[in-house]
């Protein structure tokens, strides 16, 4: 699949990176971050913070209030599969701008909203709003990168998840100090204010490709890179797409599941204070800012296949000691442990579509394993508030976590290299 930015990539004038002391492509990344930090930092896991409030305030249950983050995902499917067609007719930028625009208008109508449909219905739309930012964001990574920066590149962008985090830890428990039980509704208002300014500094400064500012992608320019050549379905490029995207749905459903409820089960059932909850929350933000730069850029070192692996592996620990009901020490070690990989696998998978499909066709391949991510962590808060509920404990659901990524650990290892891929696919 190819774009109508992609089209540029021949266009000529443009001047090889290695020419100049200071690549557009930083801005890029820069600017990245912050939208990062906006579509889904604050957007999908303030929620996290806000919920126990938030369900207080409501008067809603565990189920209820998981069927609300449900429908942030639903909102974020639908975008997904939108998302490429929308990319194709109007380019990244107008569609990153229409989404942050999105989510702008919905978050502080959260703030205002009161039952279960309203909330239900306004998340969905913030969760649409994420999509259409995320999913062009990231495609921007294989127009503006090659191979070799592309790791270190999703990475730093996808940190601006960890400092979203690290700022509603911090944040939301001093709103509900000096707002008390409406602290959750000035919540959402003073994040609406934040992704506004967001979707302000990104129309400004985003660039479709690195063509329009008289560049060539940063990375290997002597030439182009062989997967940068590749702009045609070639046998077995479904079933790599439908591997990748499996194991995209397992870290979905896993990663939310203790993402959405964590901080819930330390108020719940750990006894603490929400200020100690979002204390350690913030840790886990502060680890997070890390993961994607670190596995990204290791991943360009060892492979996509074996950074991905070493990501499940942490993770599989992170849910496996939180589900053993741990003490005040285990459970910082988990929340350490889940901020250090949390968005590691978001970064090597933006890398490693453009590596086995080439970057005319990132778009088109990262929406589609996108696609299981959506599905993965649609159904991954609904099923962890309904065990909630059902045991009142969250442990069950954690060990469920823990025993998915434990089996995409073992499914990553059979992934072929992306050098092999330009013959029928073998595991390696």
């Amino acid at each position: 699949m190819t774009t109508p930015t992609d089209r540029h990539a021949d266009r000529p004038g443009t001047v090889p990176a290695a020419g100049r002391r200071f690549h557009y492509a930083w801005v890029i990344v820069a600017v990245g971050f912050l939208i990062i930090f906006a579509c889904i930092g604050l957007a999908r896991y303030a929620y996290t913070m806000l919920l126990p409030s938030m369900q207080a305030g409501l008067g809603l249950s565990y189920d209820r209030m998981g069927f609300i983050g449900t429908g942030n995902f639903c909102g974020y499917l639908l975008s997904v599969i939108l998302a490429p067609r929308l990319i194709r007719r109007f380019q990244p930028r107008a569609v990153i701008s229409g989404g942050l625009a999105l989510i702008t208008l919905a978050m502080p109508a959260m703030g205002l909203s009161s039952g279960f449909a309203a909330p239900f219905a306004l998340y969905a739309l913030v969760g649409m709003g994420t999509g259409f930012a995320n999913i062009p964001t990231m495609v921007l990574i294989g127009h503006w990168f090659r191979s070799d920066r592309r790791g270190t590149a999703a990475g730093l962008m996808i940190a601006g998840n960890g400092a979203a985090i690290v700022l509603a830890g911090v944040l939301v428990p001093r709103l509900n100090g000096i707002f008390g039980a409406n602290g959750w509704r000035a919540g959402w208002l003073l994040l609406g204010c934040v992704a506004l300014g967001v979707a302000v500094l990104s129309a400004w400064l985003v660039r479709n490709h690195p063509s329009d500012v008289g560049h060539e992608p940063l990375g290997r320019s002597a030439a182009l890179a062989p997967e940068d050549l590749v702009p045609h379905e070639r046998p077995g490029d479904g079933m790599l797409l439908m591997r990748l995207g499996l194991l995209y749905l397992a870290f979905g459903a896993t990663f939310m599941i203790y993402g959405t409820f964590i901080v819930t089960t330390m108020v719940r059932e750990f006894g603490f204070s929400e200020a100690r909850a979002g204390l350690y929350w913030s840790w886990a933000g502060f680890f997070s800012c890390f993961s994607g730069v670190v596995f990204g850029a290791l991943s360009d070192r060892i492979g996509r296949r074996h950074g991905l692996a070493l990501v499940f592996a942490v993770q599989s620990t992170a849910y496996l000691i939180a589900g053993t009901k741990p003490g005040g020490v285990g459970l910082v070690v988990s929340i350490v442990l889940y901020g250090l990989a949390v968005f590691a696998i978001p970064a090597i998978m933006a890398a490693a579509v453009g590596d086995y499909l080439g970057a005319p066709r990132a778009a088109g391949a990262f929406a589609t394993i996108t696609i299981f991510f959506a599905v993965g962590q649609t159904l991954g808060p609904a099923l962890a508030g309904m065990i909630g509920k059902a045991a009142g404990s969250f442990s069950g659901a954690y060990l469920l976590a823990a025993s998915i990524t434990v089996c995409a650990l073992l499914f990553t290892l059979f992934l072929p290299r992306p050098e092999d891929t330009t013959t029928p696919h073998r595991a390696q």
